[in-house]
Formats: structure tokens, C-alpha cells, sequence
């Protein structure tokens, strides 16, 4: 007998074997999710965490979506003593970036309560099973891939901040080299946290021995978080945003994240761009997708305002309401989309942050570093609102076409998801890509009036003249890299990962 068909892609090879296993013991999507987001913790360590927060999107066969939210939430109080907060540059190589780190950059976890509500609601398969393949990578290790050794160079400072983090990832001390590619990353403490959870849920992290530890560090290291902050934290169910671009029906993450609304605006200011698709790769085609990325977010300065659609009048009005309400942060990320062969469907998408340099060494956990972020801030830091959910660029999507094909997409890389995910999207939808092909294709990221082009040399004689006549500054970059993202998508033509973050896919 065939086995079930089903559809995973992931941002590393053990990530989509957890959620395979779980699919080939007859568990569901979100069975497969749940196992694909704990195994992910021990793969892709600087990206994804049990001490994050994240959002996802499901889709019952029958085409009922929803939108869970277990993103961050910041502390009901503001610390009134010293506090541990300090900055840290990381290395990207060429250029340098400032993170903030220490106790006091921790807001509230939501992964471990958000993957209980995922399998309280959809799950099929005991916590038990799921935890299983995760638990049997981290004591038998996963090996540093070339992706997560580029985040280990640049996020260096981090690892090095405590001898927790510097033993978390495999260093004997602070001061040893980092490990070499190939080096298996062990994470015995996090497996045995897993069996626990697998017993007793949520309350293993939020309640009990583990959550007096948290506290007791944050009271005694300059860390803002309680024990109110954790037993109240809790999972959000919200309807997901929807709206039409072309023949196609989307639905993305809703308030208070700005992902899917975000999104929703770019694929409407390109559809006012052109009525029928240019010439995929003409100076046509390139001058839409900036007009549409300059337009989106109100960038109007060097552009024409056009009228607006009615329901995007109302959009922007609810984004800008949105962006002056809840600070937005914009983390690196990790991204999942899984496909079961009954029709259920999850897109999500994960971050830590950067992590804050501190780790609960007895569960193998790095916590985030969300209020570190310098957009949190913007009056300074530490002027965050306390007890409120922090707002996300992640992007969790499914767009469904008018012949019932469906897709699962969502991206890491920051800013960068809403190009990203536009850029793939209107080249299914009005370039008819394959979806593979969809997500290789070059891509261009506009930051506020900055262009940054992928990969010019491929695009056509006639285009590089636009770019060069209109956007001579920019920022041409030789071959595809993360900074454009990573999409990780399924599709009726199977499952396919960003080679841009060394992503795996496995359809079957």
C-alpha cells in the first residue's frame, strides 16, 4: 500500500524529517508542525527556541482558517533597579549591526504555550510521539550546517556573552574557537525538557521548578520578568486577515502583527500597477514591483499618488492606527510549511529574536531578546508598554487560487518577508511559475528609497538600463543570498525550500 502524500518544507533537513515522522505515524499537520517547530530547536538553535515566540495559520480540509498568535508579550512591570542590558555588534561581514542582549531584553515566552493550544485544538498523536525525533537529535546531535555556523559567526558576541550560552552551543568556555562545520550540537538538558512537557504541557515551562529559575535569575540578574508574567501569559485565536489579489483568495497573519497587512497592501498597490502582467523581467515589470514596494507602506515621495481602493483605504488607515499602537519587531526568523494528505495545512513561522545570551541550563533553552530591539524603542529604550503582545513582521500565508490550487508560504528575513512573499506570490499568480521556480527567481528588496537588486547580471539588457537610469545607487548583489529572505513553500507542484537558506523539502 502507498503511503498518504504529503507536502513539508522547512529551513533544515532535520526539521522536515520530524514533521515526515510524525505525518508516517499517522499524525496530522499540526502533529507534524509541533515535532518539525521542537526539532528545529535543536537544528537551527539561533533562529528558532522554545524561550521565542512565533505565529501560525491552519486550514482544515474544509477550508476553515485560523490564525494563532503566541508571539512575545512585555512584562506586566518595569523593573525599578539596575538592570542587565547591554549591546553587542554582529558581524555580517561587510557591515555590522547593534543587538541589545542580557536579562532585561526578555519579554514572555509563547512557543511552548502556543505548540499546547496548536495540539489541544488539531493534534491527533500524543505529546509523547511528537517529542520523540527531537529528543533523539539532541542527545545524538545535529550537525552545524553551513547556515547556522554564518549565524553562530555573526551572532558570535551573544554566544560568548555567559558560559551558559558559550556551553549551549558547544564551546568548553567563553574564550574557545567557535565549532567548525559538521560539529555535532548536542542538547541533552533540552530533551530531557521535552519528555517533561510531553507529560505535564505547559505548565512544565510557565509553572514549577523551571519557571521559579527564570524568575529567580530575572530578580537577581536585572531581568524585568515575574511569575505573574508567566502564568498569565496565553495563546491568542485570531481571524486571519483575507483579501483577493487577482484570482486569488489569501489569508496571512491579522493584528497585532503587521506581516499580513503589510503584504496585503503591496499586492494591492501592484495590482493598481499593472491590469495585465508586463513581460516577466522587463524594465516594465521591475518598475511595478518598486512603484508597488515604494506605495505599500506610504512612501510617496518620489512617486505619484494613485486613489485608493476601498478596502485598502481602510488597511492603511488600520495599519497606521496599528504601528502607533503596538511596536513592531523585526527579528530574524525561521519558517515551516506542511501539507497532510487529507488537506489540512500549516504555515508558521518562528523567532528568538537573537537571542539574549542568558540560558536555562537545565532545559537547554536560550530565552529572546525581543525588548532589545531597537523599534521597540523608539522614544528610547525601556519606554515599551507593559502586558502587551509585541507586533511581528512574520507573515504566515495560504493563498488559494480560483481552480483550488493552494499554497503554504511564509518567509524569514526580517523587513525583507513582505518583498519576499509579494515577489513569489505575483509570480505564480501572474507570471504562472512553477512554484519552485516562483522562489528562485531574483528578487529586489526596496528600503525606504534604497534598492537592492539580486542577482542584476540575469536580469534582461533593457532592465539593468531602468535600474541603472532610475536606481544608480543601488545595491547590486551577485549571487542569491538570506538577506532576501527565505521562502519555504507547498504547492500543488510538491514542496519546495529557499536554497538561500539552505532550506529542505520532502514531497511525498
Amino acid at each position: 500500500m502507498n503511503r498518504p502524500s504529503f507536502r513539508i518544507a522547512t529551513g533544515h533537513p532535520a526539521t522536515s524529517r520530524a514533521a515526515q515522522c510524525a505525518l508516517e505515524q499517522g499524525g496530522n499537520a499540526v502533529d507534524a508542525t509541533i515535532s518539525a517547530v521542537l526539532t528545529a530547536c535543536v537544528a537551527e538553535p539561533l533562529l528558532a527556541s522554545l524561550g521565542g515566540g512565533g505565529h501560525a495559520l491552519v486550514q482544515t480540509p474544509d477550508q476553515q482558517t485560523v490564525a494563532l498568535d503566541f508571539f512575545t508579550q512585555t512584562p506586566h512591570q518595569k523593573r525599578s533597579g539596575p538592570i542587565d542590558f547591554y549591546p553587542i555588534l554582529g558581524n555580517f561581514g561587510t557591515d555590522v549591526q547593534e543587538f541589545h542582549v542580557g536579562m532585561a531584553s526578555i519579554a514572555t515566552p509563547g512557543v511552548v504555550a502556543g505548540l499546547d493550544q496548536l495540539h489541544a485544538r488539531f493534534g491527533s498523536l500524543p505529546r509523547k510521539s511528537l517529542v520523540a525525533f527531537a529528543c533523539e537529535q539532541a542527545r545524538s546531535g545535529v550537525p552545524l550546517n553551513n547556515l547556522q555556523h554564518h549565524a553562530l559567526e555573526i551572532l558570535e558576541p551573544i554566544v560568548r556573552a555567559t558560559p551558559e550560552a558559550s556551553r549551549w552551543m558547544g564551546l568548553s568556555d567563553c574564550q574557545s574557537p567557535l565549532p567548525p562545520v559538521q560539529t555535532p550540537l548536542y542538547n541533552t538538558a533540552y530533551a530531557d525538557f521535552l519528555e517533561t512537557w510531553a507529560t505535564e504541557g505547559a505548565s512544565a515551562f510557565y509553572q514549577g521548578e523551571l519557571a521559579s529559575q527564570l524568575v529567580a535569575a530575572c530578580t537577581h540578574q536585572g531581568g524585568h520578568l515575574t511569575h505573574q508574567d508567566l502564568t498569565t501569559y496565553t495563546p491568542q485565536w485570531r481571524e486571519p486577515i483575507t483579501w483577493q489579489y487577482r484570482d486569488a483568495t489569501l489569508w496571512s497573519n491579522p493584528p497585532p502583527a503587521f506581516g499580513g497587512m503589510t503584504l496585503a497592501l503591496s499586492l494591492m498597490e501592484l495590482a493598481r500597477q499593472f491590469e495585465r502582467p508586463p513581460p516577466f523581467g522587463s524594465p516594465a515589470h521591475l518598475q511595478a514591483l518598486v512603484a508597488a514596494m515604494a506605495n505599500a507602506l506610504g512612501h510617496r515621495d518620489t512617486l505619484t499618488a494613485a486613489p485608493l481602493l476601498a478596502d485598502e483605504q481602510a488597511l492603511r488607515l488600520a495599519f497606521e492606527d496599528l504601528l502607533a499602537t503596538y511596536p513592531p519587531q523585526t527579528r530574524g526568523t525561521t519558517h515551516l510549511s506542511i501539507e497532510d494528505a487529507h488537506g489540512m495545512g500549516v504555515a508558521l513561522t518562528l523567532s528568538n529574536g537573537e537571542g539574549s545570551g542568558y540560558v536555562l541550563e537545565s532545559a537547554g533553552i536560550m530565552l529572546n531578546n525581543m525588548l532589545g530591539e531597537e523599534d521597540l524603542n523608539r522614544g528610547g529604550f525601556h519606554q515599551w508598554p507593559t502586558n502587551r503582545r509585541l507586533a511581528s513582521m512574520m507573515t504566515p500565508t495560504i493563498c488559494r487560487r480560483a481552480n483550488g490550487e493552494r499554497y503554504l508560504l511564509g518567509s524569514g528575513g526580517s523587513n525583507r518577508i513582505r518583498t519576499a512573499l509579494m515577489q513569489v506570490i505575483t509570480n505564480v499568480v501572474d507570471f504562472n511559475l512553477a512554484l519552485g521556480d516562483a522562489i528562485e527567481a531574483p528578487r529586489l528588496h526596496l528600503e525606504g528609497t534604497h534598492l537592492s537588486v539580486e542577482l542584476a547580471s540575469e536580469w534582461s539588457e533593457d532592465a539593468r538600463a531602468w535600474l541603472m537610469e532610475n536606481h544608480r545607487d543601488a545595491t547590486p548583489w551577485p549571487s542569491r543570498s538570506l538577506f532576501f529572505g527565505g521562502v519555504h513553500a507547498v504547492g500543488p507542484q510538491g514542496a519546495f525550500a529557499d536554497e538561500r537558506r539552505e532550506g529542505s523539502a520532502i514531497d511525498q
